[in-house]
């Protein structure tokens, strides 16, 4: 039997782009074009990946269709470690506050520490960016807040509703980031942000080529979980976030189509490679859903 490898799932650098992370330090590299094949032994069971670097000290089982893949003792302990719950209030590091853009009508504000660059915006899969200023990081956390309340944005956006509108970006880059410069403008208008961030002006920045959807046909569904038995063998066509955009050969025998695979979903799995000769996704999917489409069957 070959051997498993455990993901540790995925990660970003803006010098060398995506790679899979395994346990034990390995790493993966992602290329569009290349194929992408695993399976699930059977009888395999989903265990939890641990928290902060440390491995779970009971090797708990967790639900397949979660994406933390954490137990709950161990997702509070990463939670409570964590900026984006504040759970480091002192930490020293000059912060970013930023608008980012994932389709239209959705916009979110966030921040993340200057020195990670771009990398917490390719993670989060956003096609389009800007910052808005720089400070330190209560003053960041001071105008997060301030600009999700007066600019009625939200700090998160469900990857979900992100993956439902890849297929139906506009084609022209000023397009995209025009609903971000009106916010930005709107922003540096307002009152009452703390006088030790310093502003930014507008300058977008652009993702939809290094995530390769520029190019990539549009996914009809996405990898609802991991299962026992199951499989996946495709081709990279883009990867957006923590997304694989595959293209994958239907049941039917009808062609290829393009599934989302959310690479949080294999991470404490022990997974080995697919059969050589495997082209089939074999793993359960739900279709997005659009207005207008109508209902397919069989593709699966």
């Amino acid at each position: 039997m070959a051997q498993a490898w455990k993901c540790a799932g995925l990660r970003w650098s803006a010098g060398s782009g995506p790679s899979l992370v395994w346990e034990r330090g390995r790493s993966s590299p992602l290329t569009r074009g290349g194929r992408v094949a695993f399976a699930v032994p059977a009888g395999e069971v989903r265990r939890c990946g641990g928290a902060r670097g440390h491995p779970c000290p009971v090797r708990a089982a967790v639900p397949a269709r979660g994406t933390g893949g954490r137990c709950e003792e161990c997702a509070r302990l990463d939670r409570a470690h964590s900026v984006a719950a504040d759970g480091i209030a002192d930490d020293p590091r000059p912060y970013h506050v930023y608008l980012a853009w994932f389709g239209p009508g959705m916009v979110k504000v966030g921040i993340t520490a200057v020195e990670r660059g771009d990398a917490r915006l390719l993670e989060q899969g956003a096609v389009c960016f800007s910052r808005f200023g720089t400070g330190p990081l209560m003053a960041a956390r001071r105008t997060e807040e301030v600009l999700r309340t007066a600019l009625r944005v939200p700090d998160r956006v469900p990857y979900g509703d992100k993956r439902a509108v890849r297929g139906d970006l506009p084609g022209d880059e000023a397009a995209r980031a025009a609903e971000l410069a009106e916010l930005h403008a709107r922003a540096l208008a307002l009152g009452g942000l703390p006088d030790s961030l310093t502003p930014e002006p507008f300058r977008p920045v652009d993702h939809l080529r290094v995530f390769g959807l520029a190019s990539a046909p549009a996914a009809v569904g996405e990898v609802t979980e991991l299962v026992p038995g199951g499989a996946l063998a495709g081709e990279l066509v883009a990867v957006a976030g923590p997304d694989l955009h595959l293209a994958v050969e239907g049941a039917d025998g009808g062609g290829s189509h393009v599934v989302v695979l959310d690479t949080r979903l294999m991470t404490g799995w022990d997974l080995v490679p697919a059969p050589a000769a495997e082209t089939r996704l074999t793993l359960p999917v739900r279709r997005f859903r659009r207005e207008g489409a109508g209902r397919q069957d069989g593709l699966f």
